[in-house]
C-alpha cells in the first residue's frame, strides 16, 4: 500500500464508541438489541434478534446511537470482527456487545468497510482479538486499529467498483425474497386455505378438516429422512478447507447461504466420507436444522452432506417446493416444552413429526405453479455467487492499490 497513508480509526471516525454490555430484559413489544451473533453476511439478522422496552433502549442509544452511514461490528463470540454499514436514514435498534465506528459520508464509510472485510482488514482485526475459548475486540483496540487511505480520487474509484457489484448482489437478494413471499402465498392458499378445494369434499383428521386425497401422518411415512454426521473432531485429517472436498454443510451454513446451498465453511475429505460412512444426499434434498438452532430450511444445489444438527429430506421432482414451504412454515414449537425446545428435539422427534401430504397429482400442479419462481431464484443466486467471486478477487488487489480498473470493465 505504497504512497498511502494510515491513521487510527479514532481519526477516522468522528467516534468510535460500543453498544451497552447489560442484558436488558426480552419483550413481546418494543425496539431491537441486536448483539454480536446477529451480524452476520454483511447485514442484520433481525429474524433471530429480540425486542427490548423503549426505556432500555432509550439509555443504550444515550451513548451509542446507530446512524446512517456508520458501521457496527462485532466485539466478542463466533463471529467476531464481523461488521456491516447502516445504510438507512431511519434505525430504531439498539446494540450490545457491538462496536459502532461513527464515521457519517458514505464514500468513507464504504471505504473503512471494504478495509474491514478485506483478506488484510480481517487479518488486523484478528490481532486484536483476546481470549481464546471466548474472542472480543476491546474498545481500545478497535480504536487504536490502523487504516490505509489512499487520495479522495483512488478511493471514490475503488469503493465505486465494489460498491457496483454488492448492488446488484443485493438486487437479487431482495427479488428473491419477492418471488419467494410470491410462491409462499400460493403455499397458503393451496395448503392452508384450502383455496383450491373449497368446492370438493373434506375429511377429518389428526390436524382437523383436510381435502379428500390428502393424507396425514408421521414425516418418515412420506419421506425418506436421514441425519448428517461429524467425524471425530480431535482428528483433524477428516476434516478440509478444500472446496474441491465434500461440501459438510452446518447450521451456521444453512443461516448464510441463500435458497439453495452449493459451499460449506468447512468441508470434509474423500477419506472422511469412506471411513465414516458418511451418507451423501442428492441435489435438490430439503435441508431443515433441528438442533439448537429449530427450523432453518435450505435446498441442496448439489450432492453434498451435512452434521448431525441437520435433517435430510429426499423429495422427490413433484414435492420440492411443497416440502420447502411444508419445513418452513411448520410450528416447531408444538414439538416440545418451549423453555427447553432447543435441546429437547431429536431425529426420532423429526422423523414423528405430523405433517399433511397431499396427494401426487395436487403436488405436481402445485410444483408447476411454483417451479418458476424457484428456477429464477437459483438463476439469481447463481449470479450472486459469481459477483460474490468476483468481488472477492477484486477487492485485496484493489486495497493494495496493485489493480486500477473503471467500474464499467467489471460489470
Amino acid at each position: 500500500m505504497e504512497e498511502w497513508k494510515n491513521i487510527k480509526a479514532c481519526d477516522y471516525c468522528y467516534n468510535v464508541t460500543d453498544g451497552t454490555h447489560d442484558s436488558p430484559k426480552q419483550k413481546e413489544s418494543g425496539k431491537y438489541l441486536i448483539t454480536s451473533r446477529h451480524i452476520k453476511n454483511n447485514r442484520i439478522d433481525f429474524e433471530s434478534a429480540y425486542k427490548i422496552s423503549e426505556d432500555d433502549y432509550n439509555k443504550i442509544i444515550s451513548r451509542s446511537k446507530v446512524n446512517q452511514w456508520d458501521i457496527i461490528i462485532s466485539m466478542i463470540g463466533a463471529y467476531c470482527g464481523y461488521c456491516c454499514i447502516e445504510s438507512s436514514k431511519q434505525t430504531d435498534y439498539a446494540i450490545k456487545n457491538v462496536g459502532l465506528l461513527k464515521v457519517g459520508n458514505e464514500l468513507r464509510c464504504k471505504w473503512l468497510y471494504y478495509y474491514l472485510t478485506s483478506p488484510y482488514g480481517k487479518q488486523q482485526l484478528s490481532m486484536l482479538r483476546s481470549g481464546s475459548s471466548q474472542p472480543y475486540i476491546s474498545l481500545g483496540a478497535l480504536r487504536n486499529l490502523e487504516i490505509p487511505i489512499p487520495n479522495r480520487e483512488v478511493m471514490s474509484s475503488i469503493v465505486s467498483i465494489l460498491s457496483a457489484l454488492d448492488a446488484k448482489i443485493e438486487l437479487n437478494r431482495r427479488i428473491n425474497d419477492n418471488l419467494e413471499q410470491q410462491a409462499q402465498a400460493l403455499f397458503k392458499s393451496w395448503f392452508v386455505d384450502f383455496e383450491p378445494f373449497k368446492d370438493g369434499k373434506f375429511v377429518e383428521s389428526e390436524l382437523g378438516m383436510i381435502p379428500k386425497g390428502c393424507r396425514v401422518g408421521k414425516a418418515e411415512d412420506f419421506y425418506n429422512i436421514n441425519i448428517g454426521k461429524t467425524p471425530p473432531r480431535k482428528e483433524q485429517v477428516w476434516f478440509s478447507s478444500n472446496s474441491s472436498d465434500y461440501i459438510w454443510v452446518s447450521i451456521s451454513d444453512l443461516g448464510s447461504c441463500g435458497r439453495f446451498v452449493f459451499t460449506s465453511s468447512e468441508f470434509l475429505t474423500h477419506e472422511a466420507i469412506k471411513r465414516h460412512n458418511i451418507i451423501l444426499v442428492p441435489k435438490d434434498t430439503i435441508l431443515l436444522s433441528f438442533k439448537l438452532t429449530i427450523g432453518r430450511v435450505g435446498i441442496a444445489g448439489t450432492e453434498l452432506t451435512t452434521n448431525e444438527a441437520i435433517a435430510r429430506f429426499i423429495t422427490s421432482d413433484e414435492n420440492r417446493e411443497y416440502t420447502y414451504f411444508l419445513l418452513k412454515g411448520y410450528n416447531y414449537e408444538k414439538l416440545g416444552s418451549t423453555s427447553s425446545i432447543a435441546t429437547a428435539v431429536n431425529s426420532k422427534i423429526i422423523k414423528a413429526m405430523v405433517v399433511l401430504m397431499p396427494d401426487k397429482e395436487i403436488l405436481k400442479a402445485f410444483s408447476s405453479l411454483t417451479k418458476p419462481y424457484f428456477d429464477q431464484i437459483l438463476r439469481n443466486e447463481q449470479e450472486s455467487i459469481r459477483l460474490t467471486i468476483l468481488r472477492d478477487t477484486l477487492l485485496p488487489k484493489l486495497m493494495s492499490g496493485e489493480l486500477k480498473i473503471n467500474a464499467t470493465e467489471v460489470l
